[in-house]
């Protein structure tokens, strides 16, 4: 394996570590208020399909060689993730930005409620 091929598989372990650390956040996201049983079974599928994935970047790049340091740019971007998100997070124009999305979430997944008591108070007038 030249060098080229190896800084391209270098690079790419490295955002499938960022790639990782998303899909990682939607997983505990979306168990968050499941059984047990559901929690286990469904971590494990999103585990199979992320090394699935992972096999089939790398053989689409190097024939699938996997080298040791693939493994730790990987866990290099994972942990860079966190820091950068943390950061991000902590940034005060960040956090009213998230404040108007959750706001307008909320008001999307309610709006057939609201709608509903909108039209019944106007109908009350």
């Amino acid at each position: 394996m030249n060098a080229n091929i190896q800084l391209i598989a270098l690079t790419t372990s490295f955002l499938y570590g960022f790639i990782f650390y998303y899909l990682f956040k939607i997983n505990n996201k979306i168990i968050k208020n499941k059984k047990a049983f559901y929690q286990s079974i469904i971590t494990i599928l999103l585990m199979y399909n992320v090394v699935l994935l992972y096999i089939i970047i790398l053989y689409k790049i190097n024939n699938g060689i996997f080298h040791l340091y693939f493994f730790f740019m990987m866990i290099l971007g994972f942990y860079l993730n966190t820091k950068f998100t943390k950061k991000i997070l902590n940034n005060v124009k960040f956090q009213r930005l998230i404040e108007k999305i959750s706001f307008k979430c909320y008001t999307i997944k309610n709006r057939g409620d609201n709608h509903k008591t909108q039209s019944n108070q106007k109908r009350a007038s």
